[in-house]
């Protein structure tokens, strides 16, 4: 959901009281998550409580110097991500504003508050090929042509699952080859819908399949202490849980570089700088195993450093892992690592009690295990509406404060996945790496 791309804001409420990241305006038409711009300079924020006529909004970026009185406007839609060809290769933050795109437009590494981009260009073309004719039927989620997105990738161009109702099919009317940029209609059906490149998804809504089945196709990752003694399947959910410096982020890195996943999704969620710094230098470089392209042509990367808005940290998994659903649809196999999941679930503690909602252990909210399982439950090898199967794969990091498996985050995390890579202290302080406790 992008300001570059609304057409809808209006002047609604206005601001009652500011803390933090939290903001409540009174007078404020709008829904449950809900995506709103809030004080005079426009701060993307997401509507997380309503109560009579107090509306709560948690805001993706610095609130400092906003104040009681100015105006709040609601758009009437949830907060979504801008799906289609140009999302490889990119660098996003937690709201999918692509870093690079901000950056040049602002002249300055150091943004300013406000600044907003689309997730994708909507003026750069792509050359589409049709894969269907005038006279064929089809359905929600069917591939009606590709685009060379990368040197290593073809993108699919579906129909989206809202222009159709389930079970029903529609006669192509018109088709074309050709250049076209995102918004442009490369094929139109009988009952008037427009098929374009770019599509529109809310974030906290799984995209619909047909079928969750049981993974059985290993997902080779290149290292033998995983693929011999705690292997992951193509679709599966594992968690690195280790103590600081254990090499928990080296690990994913590892696997984003040489695990046999189509797609790769790396979201740091709540990182040091320099790790994302150490993802950006290195994969450009590094020759993809399979297809010996850039690894940057499969891999598209989510940015929300421990410097950046705590509650931009909370949506940047949701944010990545619709992206990988997106890929998914399209039949690929998908790898998603978020590191890590702690750094998110403190970014869901501070917004709790800002509310001041029951804490539950160690001061986490009490619906933490609830989070943890629909963001995992989001993995899994899927049959999709098209017909084609496709898998996403989540790895998650976890960090323990002094390394103590005992608290919540793990704990719960552990309930949920099917493989462990416990990451021992002993084993890294002898440079055993990976430093798995076998």
């Amino acid at each position: 959901m992008s300001q570059a791309t609304d057409t809808t804001v209006r002047e609604d409420g206005v601001i009652e009281s500011v803390s933090g990241p939290v903001v409540q305006a009174r007078d404020l038409d709008a829904k449950m998550n809900d995506v709103v711009y809030v004080g005079e300079e426009g701060l993307m924020g997401e509507v997380i409580e309503i109560e009579g006529n107090i509306t709560t909004i948690q805001v993706y970026e610095e609130t400092s110097g906003v104040a009681p009185g100015e105006p709040v406007e609601g758009t009437g839609a949830p907060l979504s991500v801008d799906l289609g060809p140009g999302m490889l290769d990119s660098i996003y933050d937690g709201v999918q504003r692509p870093l690079d795109v901000l950056e040049e437009k602002m002249g300055s590494a150091f943004l300013d508050r406000g600044v907003d981009a689309p997730g994708i260009d909507l003026e750069r073309t792509w050359e589409f090929t049709p894969e269907v004719g005038a006279g064929d039927e089809v359905g929600r989620g069917d591939v009606v042509g590709s685009v060379p997105e990368t040197a290593s990738i073809d993108h699919k161009v579906m129909v989206p699952p809202g222009a159709l109702e389930e079970g029903e099919t529609a006669e192509v009317v018109e088709v074309e080859s050709g250049n076209f940029a995102v918004d442009e209609t490369v094929a139109e059906l009988d009952n008037g819908a427009e098929v374009t490149m770019r599509q529109e998804w809310p974030v906290r809504e799984a995209r619909p399949t047909v079928d969750k089945q049981t993974p059985t196709e290993p997902l080779t990752s290149g290292q033998r202490i995983l693929d011999g003694l705690f292997p992951l399947a193509k679709g599966g959910t594992a968690a690195i849980p280790g103590p600081f410096g254990s090499g928990k982020t080296v690990t994913q890195q590892s696997l984003a570089k040489f695990a046999d996943a189509d797609i790769v999704v790396y979201i740091g969620c709540g990182e040091r700088g320099n790790e994302m710094t150490e993802v950006i230098d290195d994969f450009p470089e590094l020759p993809d195993p399979q297809t010996g392209n850039p690894l940057m042509d499969r891999t598209c990367l989510i940015a929300n450093t421990s410097n950046m808005p705590v509650a931009a940290r909370e949506s940047c998994v949701y944010t990545g892992i619709t992206i990988a659903e997106f890929y998914r649809d399209m039949g690929y196999d998908v790898a998603l690592m978020a590191d890590s999941t702690s750094r998110w679930a403190e970014a869901m503690r501070e917004i709790s009690s800002r509310l001041e909602e029951m804490p539950g252990e160690e001061g986490y909210p009490a619906y933490l295990a609830a989070r943890l399982s629909e963001f995992y439950e989001r993995a899994g090898y899927f049959q999709n509406i098209n017909g084609r199967e496709g898998s996403i794969s989540v790895v998650g990091a976890v960090s323990p404060p002094g390394g103590d498996f005992s608290e919540p985050v793990t704990q719960n995390t552990l309930r949920i996945v099917k493989t462990f890579w416990a990451l021992d202290n002993d084993l890294a302080e002898r440079r055993h790496f990976p430093a798995i406790n076998w």
